[in-house]
């Protein structure tokens, strides 16, 4: 099938020169496998095209959650800016990838570069993809060096002072920001928000409320400290009808802690409302491995290894709240120490 494209012109090759080039795919293909359109921008963020993408926008050519791409070396700081905060009202994913070379004003290389203006617009996604590859995010000047850049990254809940930590270029040179210095730093997501947890301590029963808000929905973990025993559940909200399916073709459900499973059963799931829920009665002693695990995971098997359902929750960033959580339940409920050798 041949995408369906849309720019903000008739025809995308008569854009201007000099104009950011702007092409939307959401063909039943891509919208089957990815799941949202894809809208390309590249070339030159012209002072235009923030006012071209809004009439996208608005004309439903461009929905809201898309995946917006970026490849941009150069534009007008001010239109970076304003991109980034319609592509934040859309909901919309960022992400750096370069044109397809059969595309007008494509160029030849198969590198995203984002730069200055480009990387401001990028901050705007809600979720934000670190870049892979060759791909390269950078400023050809000092990072929130303005009143305008720290107020509108700190808008995107971009830390604009983390961001400014990094060496300031050199005249004519661009300061390069790698994966992990932007995963540090929180300026990418890689597709999740941060976790929330609230928590009960004042009860017999301190009891956690742990979620998390990814592309596919929120999840949420309960823990529940009681004598002698500590409950957890795990939803997942897929619908009632869906929820409904999943339990009755679930073969074994169980929990992963940095990807090793725990407490398998061939039980334990069950449909409530519109949520998956499996349910587990957890080792106290073992309580502090399930707050303090880079990742928390809850799945369910099928009878054939096609068929898995679950979600994963990253902590990392509730850990304060989650100890305090753990000595309320060591102080309302307190357990023996493990044995030694146990993991």
């Amino acid at each position: 099938m041949v995408p369906v494209l849309f720019a903000a012109t008739t025809n995308l090759a008569c854009a201007k020169s000099g104009e950011l080039r702007i092409r939307v795919i959401r063909d039943r293909l891509t919208l089957a496998v990815a799941g949202h359109p894809q809208v390309y921008l590249y070339g030159r963020i012209d002072e235009g095209a923030p006012q071209r993408f809004q009439r996208l926008v608005q004309s439903g050519r461009i929905s809201p959650g898309s995946d917006v791409y970026l490849s941009s070396r150069e534009g007008d700081i001010a239109a970076g800016m304003e991109l980034g905060r319609l592509i934040r009202n859309g909901g919309m994913a960022t992400h750096l990838g370069a044109p397809r070379k059969t595309w007008p004003g494509a160029g030849h290389s198969r590198t995203a570069l984002c730069i200055d203006a480009c990387a401001y617009a990028f901050f705007g996604g809600l979720y934000r993809w670190a870049p892979s590859g060759s791909d390269r995010l950078g400023f050809t000047r000092p990072v929130a060096g303005s009143a305008q850049a720290r107020t509108y990254l700190q808008s995107m809940q971009v830390d604009p002072a983390a961001l400014a930590a990094a060496p300031d270029p050199t005249p004519g040179a661009v300061a390069w920001f790698g994966a992990e210095p932007l995963e540090k730093v929180g300026a990418v997501n890689n597709g999740r928000l941060p976790p929330t947890a609230t928590y009960d301590i004042a009860s017999p029963t301190p009891s956690l409320d742990l979620r998390q808000v990814d592309r596919k929905g929120e999840h949420r973990l309960t823990v529940t400290c009681r004598p002698g025993r500590t409950e957890v559940a795990a939803y997942e909200k897929v619908g009632a009808y869906r929820a409904r399916q999943i339990a009755a073709r679930g073969a074994r459900s169980y929990l992963q802690l940095d990807g090793r499973t725990v407490l398998p059963a061939n039980e334990g799931v069950s449909a409530e409302g519109d949520a998956l829920v499996i349910r587990r009665d957890y080792p106290p002693s073992d309580l502090v491995d399930l707050l303090f695990a880079g990742t928390i995971g809850a799945w369910v098997d099928g009878r054939s290894a096609a068929f898995r359902d679950g979600f994963t929750i990253h902590p990392w960033g509730a850990y304060a709240k989650l100890k305090v959580f753990y000595h309320a339940c060591w102080q309302a409920a307190p357990w023996p120490p493990r044995e030694k050798g146990t993991t």
